[in-house]
């Protein structure tokens, strides 16, 4: 081999080790963005995902998703009225839990309409919250299951004060008025 074949080989061999040290630096990246932004749910999705890469599409198509709504922060009146409103239902709990849980399941997806997320589809309404509130989203999966138990008569009245809890997590971060609505640059 003359020197001008060898001089393009290591040139083809370094230009090939360059582009696969910048995929798995932008795959790193990629994946520490998803960690930092879905926190907790990303390893949930990763659990129920059959590779890393198909929960990482998974976790991108919500983002596309959501990035599509125009969601907006709730204007202080909006937020004293929502806030009056759970406080009722926080006080009906005690003549009438399974009542109140509903209720405060209902006054989540009030909020959650106000804020501009499409709630008539239940399938997607928990990736749509885990976009923009995932440190809460759990709240949300929890205390609907403790209603659904409780539509069948499983769910004891402190499952319910423990769904209260959780609808209130939730409730609490989508009321927040004084910080804006985040955005995936």
């Amino acid at each position: 081999m003359d020197n001008q074949t060898l001089m393009r080989i290591a040139v083809v061999v370094v230009a090939a080790a360059v582009a696969v040290t910048m995929w798995l630096l932008m795959k790193r990246r990629r994946t520490t963005a998803l960690r930092a932004r879905f926190g907790p749910e990303y390893d949930h999705v990763r659990q129920s995902a059959k590779t890393t890469a198909e929960a990482e599409r998974e976790l991108q198509q919500r983002q596309r998703r959501v990035e599509s709504f125009s969601l907006k922060t709730l204007t202080r009146e909006q937020a004293d009225e929502f806030a009056a409103l759970w406080r009722g239902v926080q006080a009906r709990f005690v003549d009438d839990p399974h009542g109140a849980s509903v209720d405060a399941d209902r006054l989540i997806e009030d909020v959650m309409r106000a804020r501009g997320y499409p709630v008539e589809d239940a399938v997607h309404r928990l990736d749509d919250l885990s976009v923009e509130h995932a440190a809460v989203v759990s709240h949300y999966g929890a205390a609907r299951n403790i209603v659904e138990r409780q539509q069948r008569g499983e769910a004891s009245t402190e499952d319910l004060r423990q769904a209260m809890v959780h609808f209130r997590a939730l409730f609490d971060e989508l009321l927040g008025t004084n910080r804006d609505v985040r955005r995936a640059s």
